[in-house]
Formats: structure tokens, sequence, C-alpha cells
């Protein structure tokens, strides 16, 4: 089997390429210097030279805040780039596997979204993704869509090196407790997506770390509790103490946030695809890998 990963050099990409390569699959990694996915020409030519059983599209335009101001680039990469990955695929008879996003949903509520309820962004990035879902959706029959959620992983920036950078500091930290879902670790889920594409169980997925669903002020605690359990005393209640604010006392970003980022992953052991371990576990693991 041949894959091609999109976004190789982001934090998904990255370890999607680590888990082949792991597994002795044959693969082509790119990022936007390889392959510009707002010109389909370029995306065509290359997806056909390679000529892949299956294509992994973890590329992305993620910046949510920024895309408030950049409609059109937003468009061109997570819309119209996926547009013109699915067709170059579909040409060449490849499967398609698409990394999709909570914020289709509208974060409406406190029960988790299943893969097949109403959509309705908040905002630019949610909107664009959602139409990279439904290009996705209109040109391939051979694809898989995974949403995910507040995602980390070793290679770049996340909500977790930000907090770690914080709290060295700072000797207080206010973080919103009225958003809710659960992370999902990269090293994780590229296991789970490499598996996916090996088999025929086509559709849409939802996956994140397990272990329950949490504030990202619940979420900043366990960082810090277990920094500090590592050794890393600047992290000890006595030393950085972390208060929970409403989204409203936090201050209104450029961009909409939803409340609810709980996604329902059933559908997942449904399929024969074997959950991802807890958040908390992954955290822990996480932690001992990184340099902070």
């Amino acid at each position: 089997m041949k894959v091609l990963v999109t976004g190789v050099t982001g934090q998904l990409g990255y370890d999607v390429a680590k888990e082949l390569e792991r597994h002795y699959i044959e693969y082509k990694g790119v990022g936007s210097k390889d392959m510009d996915l707002t010109i389909p020409a370029e995306v065509e030519k290359v997806v056909a030279a390679y000529h892949p059983d299956a294509v992994i599209h973890c590329a992305a335009y993620t910046a949510v805040d920024k895309a408030e101001d950049e409609y059109g680039r937003a468009m061109d990469v997570n819309a119209k780039g996926t547009l013109a990955l699915a067709k170059a695929a579909k040409k060449i008879g490849a499967k398609m596997l698409y990394v999709s996003t909570d914020y289709v949903f509208d974060g409406i509520g406190s029960e988790p979204f299943a893969a097949d309820d109403t959509k309705g962004p908040l905002n630019v990035y949610g909107l664009t993704k959602l139409f990279g879902e439904q290009a996705v959706q209109l040109e391939m029959t051979k694809y898989f869509i995974v949403r995910i959620s507040w995602v980390f992983g070793k290679n770049g920036n996340n909500f977790i090196k930000t907090m770690l950078r914080l709290g060295q500091s700072h000797d207080e930290l206010t973080v919103v407790a009225d958003q809710w879902g659960s992370p999902t670790y990269t090293a994780d889920l590229a296991p789970l997506l490499c598996d996916m594409v090996e088999t025929e169980k086509y559709g849409i997925y939802h996956a994140t770390n397990e272990g329950g669903y949490i504030s990202w002020y619940d979420f900043t605690k366990e960082i810090f509790r277990q920094a500090a359990e590592l050794g890393h005393d600047e992290y000890c209640e006595d030393k950085v103490t972390v208060l929970p604010v409403t989204t409203e006392e936090y201050g209104v970003s450029k961009a909409a946030r939803p409340f609810n980022s709980r996604l329902d992953k059933s559908k997942l052991v449904e399929n024969g695809f074997t959950p991802l371990p807890t958040w908390q576990d992954a955290l822990g693991r996480y932690l001992k890998e990184i340099e902070f």
C-alpha cells in the first residue's frame, strides 16, 4: 500500500508519517512547499505522479481567529484545496481520509454530538472545514471523515505547551471553565488513522482520547498536577494558581468558540476500531516526551 500524507510538517501529519514508517508502509509526506493546495493543477500533478492507494489529508488552515479576517485564504486551503485533492484521488481510484473538527457543530447543549448530527459552524474556520467535508462527500465514495478536537502533539504549538510556558512566568492564570470537550493526542490518533485507511469501513467518525469530558480549566489543572509530579515544582499549587472563569469573563475572541465540543465516538467501536487511551494517560506520556 502507498499512502500520500498531507500536512506532514504539522502535529498530526508528522505523527502519521512516523506511524507509517514504523509499520514499513510506503508513503510520501508533503507540506505546503511540496504541494500548494490552492493550485488544483499542482495537486493533481503531485497525486498522479505518486499514484497512492490512499490519501490521509492532515493539512489545513487552522488559525481560528485569523481566519475571521482571511476568509478567502481559509476557503482556498480547507474547502477548495480539499476539493482539488478529492478530485485527484478519485481520478486514480485512491481512498481518502479527511481529518475534520468538532467546529463543524454549533457547540450548543451538553450532549455529545453524533457523527450525523446537524451542523452549524460558529466561525469561519469551522465553516471552511465543513465545506471540506462536503467536498469529500461530493466527489468520493471511498472516503473516511474523522473529526477530532483539542489536538496536541510534539511537532508544533498547542494548548499544553502554552499553559506550561505561562505557568513558568505567572503565579496566577485564568482559564475558561464553561467550554467542554476532550483532548486528542496525535501520537494516539495516528495509529487509528493508519489502521482505518487500510480498511473499507468508510464513513464519518469521531475520534478523541477517552477519559471523560472536561473543561479547559480542568485540563490545565491536570497538566500542572502531572508536571509537578514529574518534579517540576514551579507548577505546584502553591506556586501557580489556576482560576476558573466563564468565556464572557475571559473576554471575547475574534472567532466564536463552541461551549460544547463533546463528540460521540461510539461508531469507532461499532466498526471494530480500538478506542484511544485516556487523555490522562496520553498527557502523562506527552509530558515525559517534551522538554519544558
